[in-house]
């Protein structure tokens, strides 16, 4: 029975092929975003595509802190991390329509086997058998499941578990925004326009539970969350493209909203400014502004590319509150990063990028600043080395978090893989 399954698999897995409309994980899916309509695959027969990324890490780095908080922060030392890896199945299910599965089968968050989400995508609407629809499609592409919020630009340029080969930089952005949650997406796709328009159930799980109802802040109910994107992305010539987006999300209140700590894998800086007793931490040198309840953000994102040159900034702005908070609090992120590719098929790199993020916690105006410099090398189109300096300090933090006066800096190497 097991060498049935085994060969059934090993049938599938050789005799799939590429489809566009699943993003490679390899060189080619780099500086990918919504996924195109252009040059579909034709359909044949089922298919089942298996695919990785793996990401290992060599860090020496060192953090400090003016706090007075105890015990402190954890010693660390220079020294090899664990993997990550990821697992994908992409299943090719009838003509314009993919299935996929992400599996996080190492990672900081989850030392067991832990599914990441999963979705199907419709390009095409063959069983309805409507030419209306049919001259729909053309234009628009619809996901329904439980999947990667499309809030903003930057999560499509951010590392994920093992799969670090998008992001020219070794960590994401100081306040991550990233969650998955259930729901469906629709996208519409013109001469280089884009809409974007979502609704999910605003939290990374399905849960039927009430809340806690608190007295002017939480109601104890689970509102869904919005999401809308417009903008323009269009290669205007051989050498120059251009892509500018506005995005926002929105809900009226959640049990568990995760938007700014929904990553499930957590950070490629291990152990900064953790504090001496947390063996579980995950999301070292990432700020989360704490806002699970109810919570409006708006994003702009700008990527322009000319020849090798890559130009991407992000400019964001969000309110909300926890759920036992009466007023709301602001978070304000300001990212921008700069990589030159060059060589051979564009396979070496040099980047710099300044992240900085400002907010208001426990009454005190708080701000973290990062600074990152980058150098990578393809070595093939699945292979990949790249190593960063980063120097990240904290400002404003009262004398009891072990945040206040705290810094880290120092160097990080990857080796990542992904096919």
């Amino acid at each position: 029975m097991n060498k049935t399954i085994i060969t059934l698999l090993a049938v599938l897995f050789m005799s799939s092929t590429a489809f566009s409309q699943v993003r490679p994980y390899d060189k080619t899916g780099i500086n990918g975003f919504e996924t195109k309509k252009e040059d579909l695959a034709k359909f044949d027969k089922l298919k089942l595509k298996f695919g990785g990324s793996f990401t290992q890490s060599f860090q020496t780095l060192s953090h400090s802190t003016t706090s007075t908080a105890t015990p402190g922060l954890v010693s660390i030392t220079s020294g090899f991390n664990t993997a990550n890896a990821n697992l994908y199945l992409d299943a090719f299910l009838a003509d314009g329509v993919t299935l996929n599965m992400t599996l996080y089968l190492s990672s900081r968050h989850h030392n067991e086997t832990w599914v990441k989400g999963g979705y199907i995508q419709f390009d095409k609407l063959p069983f309805l058998k409507s030419a209306l629809l049919d001259k729909v499609m053309e234009y628009t592409t619809i996901k329904v499941g439980h999947m990667e919020v499309n809030y903003g630009d930057a999560h499509f340029r951010r590392s994920d578990n093992g799969n670090s080969i998008y992001n020219p930089f070794v960590e994401n952005y100081i306040m991550d925004e990233f969650a998955t949650e259930i729901g469906a997406e629709i996208d519409v796709q013109s001469k280089g326009f884009l809409a974007v328009v979502a609704m999910t159930n605003g939290k990374i799980k399905g849960d039927i539970a009430k809340g806690v109802v608190y007295a002017g802040g939480s109601d104890g109910k689970s509102h869904p969350a919005f999401i809308g994107k417009i903008g323009y992305d269009k290669q205007l010539n051989e050498l120059v493209r251009l892509r500018i987006t506005g995005s926002g999300y929105y809900t009226a209140g959640s049990i568990a909203n995760t938007l700014y700590g929904g990553d499930r894998s957590g950070s490629h800086y291990f152990g900064v400014m953790d504090n001496a007793l947390t063996t579980s931490a995950a999301f070292s040198g990432r700020f989360n502004p704490g806002f699970t309840d109810k919570i409006g953000a708006v994003m702009g994102n700008v990527f322009l590319k000319v020849g090798g040159l890559e130009w991407f900034t992000t400019i964001e702005t969000a309110k909300g509150r926890s759920k036992s908070e009466q007023i709301e609090r602001s978070a304000n992120q300001f990212a921008t990063d700069l990589v030159y590719r060059f060589g051979k098929s564009d396979n070496f790199w040099l980047g710099g990028r300044y992240n900085k993020v400002s907010s208001t916690m426990g009454g005190a105006d708080v701000n973290i600043n990062r600074v990152a410099v980058s150098g990578g090398w393809f070595v093939t189109k699945n292979i990949m080395a790249k190593a960063e300096y980063v120097s990240q300090n904290y400002n404003g933090f009262v004398s009891t978090d072990l945040r206040n006066g705290g810094k880290f800096n120092g160097l990080v190497i990857e080796a990542v893989v992904g096919f």
